[in-house]
């Protein structure tokens, strides 16, 4: 199996399972045409946290990393009319695009984009006593996902669902000789993530559009 073949499989189940009225290409596009990174979740895995969210039956989702939208747009599609989503993005020039994204895709009602460091921007709404959210997605730096977990736990209740992206690598986390940030980063993570006494946790590799990479999944304990 090769990368062409997981792109293929990809599109297949995109294009079975995700009706065109369901999705978002618009953001897709504007983003490359903003010059954003192409580092968006794919469309199926965006239906996944869609999907999670429905099924967590979440009202609030606070997302560590923006980008342009793409997987604030499914995400904020789970919530009900009075539901919130707040989503944390360090670049003003992403954070302007995904404003576009989200205004066109008719969610900026429930949409509250916080530009800025992310640890900053949690430290803000712990200082003013957030209500705790339903469910957690981290895709933002690396490096930072072990304060970032620790913050998302104090922002949790018993039940909450803390969700992380790339936390495979091309199996870089299991490389004793690497010294990139962002394999130390994630590797730190995951061992907190196993250890800490009010998580359940596990994690699966993927491979598609994004290459072989993988999601982490954590629930809060009582």
């Amino acid at each position: 199996m090769d990368q062409n073949r997981w792109n293929a499989v990809d599109s297949f189940l995109t294009d079975t399972l995700i009706p065109p009225g369901q999705r978002i290409d618009h953001a897709l596009e504007a983003n490359a045409c903003a010059g954003l990174p192409a580092i968006d979740v794919a469309p199926n895995q965006g239906k996944l946290l869609h999907l999670l969210a429905r099924i967590q039956g979440a009202r609030r989702i606070l997302e560590i990393g923006t980008l342009g939208g793409y997987s604030t747009i499914w995400l904020a599609r789970a919530l009900p009319p009075d539901g919130q989503l707040i989503t944390l993005e360090l670049n003003p020039t992403h954070a302007a695009v995904a404003s576009s994204n989200i205004q066109r895709a008719g969610l900026s009602s429930i949409v509250d984009i916080r530009v800025g460091p992310a640890l900053d921007s949690l430290a803000t709404l712990s200082a003013q006593q957030a209500r705790p959210f339903d469910l957690i997605f981290l895709d933002a730096d690396k490096p930072n996902n072990p304060p970032y977990l620790e913050w998302a736990i104090k922002l949790s209740r018993p039940g909450t669902l803390i969700i992380a992206d790339n936390v495979v690598r091309d199996g870089g986390i299991v490389d004793p000789e690497s010294t990139d940030p962002a394999i130390l980063g994630t590797r730190t993570f995951l061992e907190r993530l196993g250890q800490h006494p009010q998580l359940d946790a596990t994690a699966i590799q993927t491979v598609g559009l994004k290459g072989y990479d993988g999601f982490a999944l954590a629930v809060v304990k009582a």
